[in-house]
């Protein structure tokens, strides 16, 4: 079956000398895994690795066995042109990054048009944008309505949040983030791409990572922190 659709570079993986495989996020069947024969060989060898970048937005004509089997292109684009991300240390920390957490976090075989259309929108959002330092807790936490966990904040003005549940309650139980994460929460809760990014202090944002990789964590099974965790806290440390 041939497929005209958009995709998202979630990652690519050398395969023997030459070649790779490459997971896509695409618009029309959700998660695919594609064989790249010779990526390292020819003259426009650096052309074909430059599509596949992490989070790279394609526009693709592949052909689709839906057997399980890893899928083949038979044409690339690129979608989206990044101006910056590509050039810009703090924001390839953050596609390097976000690519690992969507990598464990999208599971299923199935099309999520909604999902990838806001992640789409999202990654050109970061491109051209300068104020970027709360863009990934905002993702990650609105990924969750995506996938099936995003907190229940019918109760927000209560005081605590229990993180195995995913809702509000006015009394601390054992698995329940304090008051301060608490309030921390909230404000992320809240917070929009074009919300003021000074909000937080480093401090803040450290914090709320960590409550995020625990939420995905409880509520994701399998779901593994990502290597690239540590280059992202020197960034913005």
């Amino acid at each position: 079956m041939l497929v005209k659709t958009k995709a998202i570079v979630i990652s690519s993986l050398k395969y023997q000398e030459k070649s790779l495989i490459v997971k896509c996020f695409t618009q029309s069947d959700g998660l695919k895994s594609y064989f790249v024969q010779s990526a390292y060989s020819g003259k426009k060898s650096n052309q074909k690795i430059a599509y596949f970048q992490p989070l790279t937005i394609l526009e693709i004509e592949a052909k689709h066995k839906n057997k399980g089997t890893l899928e083949h292109f038979k044409e690339i684009k690129l979608a989206t042109a990044y101006q910056t991300i590509n050039t810009d240390i703090v924001k390839s920390t953050i596609v390097i990054f976000l690519s690992e957490m969507l990598h464990h976090s999208i599971q299923e075989e199935e099309k999520n048009e909604d999902l990838f259309t806001f992640l789409e929108t999202a990654l050109i959002w970061l491109d051209t944008h300068d104020e970027t330092s709360n863009f990934h807790l905002i993702l990650l936490l609105e990924i969750t309505k995506f996938i099936g966990f995003y907190p229940d904040i019918s109760d927000i003005d209560l005081k605590f949040f229990e993180i195995n549940e995913g809702f509000f309650t006015p009394f601390q139980g054992i698995s329940c983030l304090t008051e301060h994460e608490t309030h921390l929460f909230k404000k992320l809760i809240n917070l929009k791409f074009d919300s003021n990014q000074k909000v937080f202090a480093a401090v803040e944002r450290q914090i709320l990572l960590k409550i995020l990789l625990d939420y995905y964590t409880i509520h994701l099974d399998g779901f593994k922190k990502p290597k690239s965790l540590d280059v992202l806290k020197e960034v913005f440390s």
